[in-house]
């Protein structure tokens, strides 16, 4: 005779579809259950004691039936404020062009990463480069880490998830006459925007670093110049990176006249 297994203990069983499926109770007596098509029951009965014992320590992860939709214009909304405007706006195009028209009506607590790579090779196939298709998985990534701390969702299927590999292309910088073409050529054509190509080419400054420069970062006697605004859609920010920093932490670069 089959022992029985004590009320609460949780279960674990293969369905004809072959998915492995581990059922246990929640803290409110609500069945909740735990699928998979690639664990076997030995892996499901740890992810089912795992579930376990976070219910008998108070640990809960329920995510209030969000749908993934739902769930990233939260994630959206308490970001707007702690990172960068240019890192939210392509934050919030990706999601809504690409995560949401896809996997928006999922629940987040059933989201797979089986799913996700389903989503890469859509985007793959409709044209979308590797990277941009590694921009949609580092956002899913973001978001559903996010998801976990706020123990919304047990773990972060993105992690499971295959984005695209892309063939890393060296920079091939200009050649001493190529560059001296471009400043000539700049010189005649655009005198007023020459002095942007010249510190553009002899610093390697970004663009927004570059616009938002102004008197005071230029010493004429010491030959440097230094880096401590940059603008996007007219925000003025911190510099993106302190590498080369100088003694204010700012990146400087010194010419030779």
């Amino acid at each position: 005779m089959t022992k029985r297994r004590p009320k609460g203990e949780g279960s674990v069983y293969r369905r004809k579809d072959g998915r492995v499926v581990g059922e246990y109770e929640d803290a409110n007596g609500c069945k909740r259950y735990i699928t998979s098509k690639t664990n076997t029951k030995t892996q499901m009965k740890a992810l089912v004691r795992k579930a376990l014992e976070d219910r008998d320590n108070g640990i809960t992860h329920d995510s209030e039936s969000l749908t993934v939709e739902k769930y990233l214009e939260r994630w959206l909304k308490s970001t707007r404020d702690t990172v960068g405007l240019r890192t939210y706006q392509r934050s919030e195009e990706t999601a809504r062009l690409h995560i949401t028209p896809t996997l928006g009506k999922v629940k987040l607590e059933k989201l797979t990463a089986m799913q996700l790579d389903g989503l890469y090779r859509k985007k793959l196939k409709v044209g979308l480069s590797p990277r941009s298709v590694q921009i949609i998985h580092a956002t899913a990534h973001k978001a559903l880490k996010q998801a976990v701390r706020w123990r919304l969702v047990r773990e972060n299927v993105a992690e499971h998830a295959t984005p695209p590999k892309t063939t890393k292309r060296e920079m091939q910088p200009l050649t001493k006459d190529q560059t001296q073409i471009l400043l000539r050529t700049a010189k005649r054509t655009q005198p007023k925007m020459y002095a942007l190509y010249a510190r553009a080419v002899t610093t390697g400054a970004r663009l927004g670093e570059l616009l938002a420069l102004h008197r005071g970062d230029v010493d004429l006697d010491a030959d440097t110049l230094r880096i401590s605004k940059n603008v996007h859609n007219g925000r003025i920010t911190a510099p993106k990176t302190s590498a080369g920093a100088g003694p204010s932490g700012c990146p400087s670069w010194r010419w030779t006249r």
